[in-house]
This record gives structure tokens, C-alpha cells and sequence, in this order.
């Protein structure tokens, strides 16, 4: 199911001008580990939101397509509207994707020197055993 989370990060966090989108921030490394590492309830949400987010263009964009087969420019419009929606367990569903994808990209030290941040530091590992 890591291809279905994958594809929804990409279309959530696209490239924009010279700015990297989440394919660019060693995506497949974070989703490998994120799954490795993530409670199963946790793993479990962001996969089901990555399935509403391909299965909900007919109710954003009234287009009866998986978000995958979208132009790219009906691809951002649909991921505006899934995250701006008045139904909100759509768009809380949605969220949880774009945050594990906030993770991977705002984390990604290319990122983070766009924004005139330091990288971060190592992860010491230590959060399951503290």
C-alpha cells in the first residue's frame, strides 16, 4: 500500500517552479521507515486517506477519475479542494496524508536551507526506548 501513500503525497506536495516537491525529499526512504516505525492504527489512516484522496475527484471536481489519472493542473485543483472541503471527516482524512507529507518535506534539508533553517540534527532513535 506504500504506492497508493506515495502517490498521494506526490500529487499533495508537487514540485512549483524550483522549489522541490516530496518525490525530491527521499520520499520511498521516509515511507519505508515512517511504516517501519508508525503504530499500525497510525499506518492503517494514512493508507485510508490516501484511498479517499484517489477516490474523491467526483466529489471535488466532479471528475469520475482516480486522482492519479488527472492532469496535473485538475490534480492541484482537486487536492485544494479535498482539503478545504465542509465534509470534514473528507478532509480530516486528507490531513493525515499531508502531514506524514509535511514531515518528509518540510524535514528534507533542502527544504529547510530554502527557508534559511539549519538541517536537523541526526534522529538519536531514542523515542522508543526513553
Amino acid at each position: 500500500m506504500t504506492w497508493l501513500v506515495r502517490a498521494a503525497i506526490v500529487m499533495l506536495y508537487p514540485r512549483v517552479g524550483d522549489w522541490p516537491g516530496a518525490e525530491d525529499c527521499d520520499l520511498d526512504a521516509f515511507l519505508e521507515r515512517f511504516r517501519r516505525e508508525t503504530t499500525a492504527l497510525m499506518w492503517i489512516g494514512v493508507v485510508l486517506g490516501s484511498l479517499v484522496f484517489q477516490l474523491t475527484p467526483i466529489v471535488t471536481i466532479f471528475v469520475p477519475l482516480p486522482a492519479s489519472l488527472l492532469s496535473k493542473e485538475m490534480a492541484n485543483h482537486h487536492a485544494e479542494r479535498v482539503s478545504t472541503t465542509n465534509i470534514y471527516l473528507l478532509r480530516q482524512s486528507v490531513f493525515l496524508v499531508k502531514l506524514v507529507a509535511g514531515m518528509v518535506w518540510g524535514g528534507h534539508p533542502s527544504v529547510r536551507e530554502r527557508f534559511a533553517l539549519r538541517p536537523l540534527p541526526p534522529d538519536p532513535g531514542t523515542w522508543r526506548t526513553s
